[in-house]
């Protein structure tokens, strides 16, 4: 995976991360796995506790901005080249002056992924200028990842904030874009003395559905909304349904990736990694995930 060097102002990583197998250890079935996309969003966008769990990770995330309440904006971004799909993020919303703040869930490494958060909030500023007008004071645009596989190699590590700063002597160009990353698996301190909140924020989303009680240390109030949202006991009947129909897809899909993977690289050839990427899109797999897999390019997955 390729690092935003120059525009970003942090230090280097190495980012040839290992794939996370979310399969590798058995579901416990008291507390959903909310890293899958429609849970995501249900947790952080659709509950009535929703927009109070969000307010409380931002004002973690961003605690010099004094967040109080937030409301959602819709995320699909219109693109302004016509031969392209406008551009969706999982979650946003607005604070009471404007601020955007687009969250997205990244289960799978992919390459560019710096690259495409800059894409994304870019054309979240684009959105914010009103046709004919050209006044460029608007709110600033935060974008927020949340990666389940490292980026970096500190295991104990999960926040890093980016922003535009002039190279030799680190002055801010510009407050409008500020990206910010929380990695899930480097919660090495988590459920310590040492613990901050996003340590342990970042263990209960990696590692939820396998647990058969919350910890005692996840007492505050952002985990007893994060743990009472993911509580299956409490899923409507259609809910709970629909839970148990995307988690055994997500365990078709992971088996299917881990044999295509294993026949592609025995038999080497191309029509079989063709036809495995075929399967794959036909069950909806991103063609991100599909490439990597396989080793095609995006554009081999996308002509299939």
């Amino acid at each position: 995976m390729k690092h935003y060097t120059h525009s970003l102002n942090d230090e280097d990583s190495n980012l040839e991360s290992p794939r996370i197998n979310y399969i590798s250890h058995k579901a416990k079935g008291i507390y959903a796995n909310i890293l899958l996309d429609d849970w995501f969003k249900r947790t952080f966008e659709e509950l009535p506790s929703s927009k109070r769990l969000l307010t409380l990770l931002l004002q973690e995330l961003i605690p010099e901005r004094k967040i109080v309440d937030i409301k959602y904006a819709p995320q699909e971004h219109t693109n302004p080249n016509p031969d392209k799909h406008g551009i969706r993020v999982d979650v946003e919303a607005t604070d009471a002056d404007g601020t955007r703040f687009l969250v997205e869930m990244q289960r799978e490494p992919q390459d560019f992924f710096y690259e495409r958060a800059v894409y994304n909030a870019s054309h979240c500023v684009i959105r914010q200028l009103e046709k004919g007008e050209d006044d460029y004071n608007f709110p600033p645009v935060y974008f927020v990842g949340l990666v389940d596989f490292p980026l970096h190699d500190d295991p104990d590590r999960v926040l890093y904030r980016y922003s535009i700063f002039e190279d030799n002597d680190g002055e801010k160009m510009t407050d409008s874009l500020h990206y910010i990353f929380l990695e899930l698996p480097n919660c090495g301190r988590a459920l310590t003395p040492e613990a901050t909140v996003l340590d342990n924020f970042c263990y209960s989303l990696h590692n939820m559905q396998f647990l058969e009680e919350r910890p005692a240390e996840l007492r505050q109030e952002i985990f007893e909304l994060l743990f009472e949202a993911a509580n299956i006991a409490t899923f409507a009947p259609e809910e709970k349904t629909k839970y148990d129909y995307d988690m055994t897809t997500e365990r078709d899909i992971r088996n299917q990736i881990q044999y295509a993977e294993k026949k592609g690289k025995a038999e080497g050839k191309a029509e079989e990694r063709q036809e495995n990427a075929r399967n794959l899109k036909s069950l909806g797999v991103a063609i991100d995930t599909i490439a990597q897999a396989l080793g095609l390019s995006v554009d081999e997955v996308q002509s299939l």
